[in-house]
């Protein structure tokens, strides 16, 4: 599932679990090819959180991101790893296989 995050309801949706953190914004070529990629979770089981960085600078400016798209893993609140760049869904599913126990 694709779930829109900003500054109302990022805190309450990361704050218990394992959350992967798509940051954003609308203007980005690789922003938009990475959406493609992750069309395919939009309806599994499997939770990613959009944040438009333009929207949301705050959340973008308290992880420190600094390109897009940037995903941030979230366990619990606390971010855990960070991937930086265009992913295709497997390279994705790879590095997130590192931190599934």
């Amino acid at each position: 599932m694709l779930i829109e995050l900003n500054e109302e309801n990022f805190d309450n949706e990361t704050s218990k679990g394992l959350k992967l953190v798509e940051f954003y914004t609308t203007w980005c070529t690789f922003c938009r090819n990475q959406r493609i990629e992750l069309i395919d979770f939009e309806k599994s089981d499997m939770w990613i959180g959009l944040v438009d960085a333009e929207e949301s600078p705050e959340i973008a400016k308290q992880f420190g991101i600094n390109g897009f798209p940037t995903f941030v893993l979230l366990k619990d609140g606390e971010k855990i790893a960070e991937f930086v760049g265009f992913h295709q869904k497997a390279q994705l599913l790879d590095k997130l296989m590192n931190y599934i126990s």
